[in-house]
């Protein structure tokens, strides 16, 4: 990976879209060039950074998304499946496809799995209110599940927390409003280190008895 003392827009703009770089400690990036690396989707690593941590936080890149919803979600689930190929992204849809009764912690079980295995690099659970799928999901090991109402939470959900898998509630949002949150929620990257190291202490609570 290249190696860099300071990164500027002129710098950003000719890095290959996704890739890797390395800030050397104390290093700095100007203002300009923080918003060309978020635009180009390059990844940063700072050095002094704790290496499994950065390993912690979720693709920068979403290539694949796995998805699901219980009955309440299925039209919402279809729009967003139609809007996510629209855009050339994969997506491994889960279920359910009937309006008969499903039980959220086994949908939303089957995307967790999938992202925890790293067989998606995003998941997006929905249920009536999205608030049962996130607490299923985020018995799984290694997930990070938000309920998002809004592309404010969705931001911060990524930025700040590495979530990797989203939340929704069917009978809360709007379809357009989902597809506007789903596009926050994938297109945001996680790279403060101070975000990063948190995310350590987060994975070390999985392990924690009472």
């Amino acid at each position: 990976m290249k190696r860099f003392q300071m990164i500027t827009e002129a710098d950003a703009r000719v890095l290959d879209y996704g890739s890797t770089v390395v800030l050397v400690a104390r290093g700095h990036i100007t203002p300009l060039a923080v918003d060309t690396l978020k635009a180009r989707r390059i990844t940063v690593v700072r050095e002094g950074v704790d290496v499994d941590a950065e390993s912690l936080a979720p693709a920068a890149e979403v290539r694949v998304v796995a998805l699901a919803s219980d009955h309440t979600g299925v039209a919402l689930r279809s729009a967003i499946r139609q809007h996510l190929r629209g855009r050339g992204i994969a997506v491994h849809d889960l279920g359910t496809d009937g309006h008969d009764p499903v039980d959220y912690p086994d949908t939303a079980a089957a995307v967790a799995l999938q992202v925890a295995r790293r067989e998606a690099d995003a998941g997006i659970v929905i249920d009536g209110a999205g608030l049962g799928s996130a607490i299923a999901a985020n018995k799984v090991a290694g997930v990070r599940a938000a309920m998002c109402l809004n592309q404010t939470l969705a931001r911060y959900a990524r930025e700040h927390n590495g979530a990797n898998v989203l939340a929704l509630g069917s009978t809360l949002v709007t379809p357009d409003e989902a597809l506007a949150i789903v596009d926050t929620f994938l297109g945001t990257a996680m790279r403060e280190p101070r975000y990063l190291r948190r995310l350590a202490k987060i994975r070390d609570l999985e392990g924690r008895r009472a």
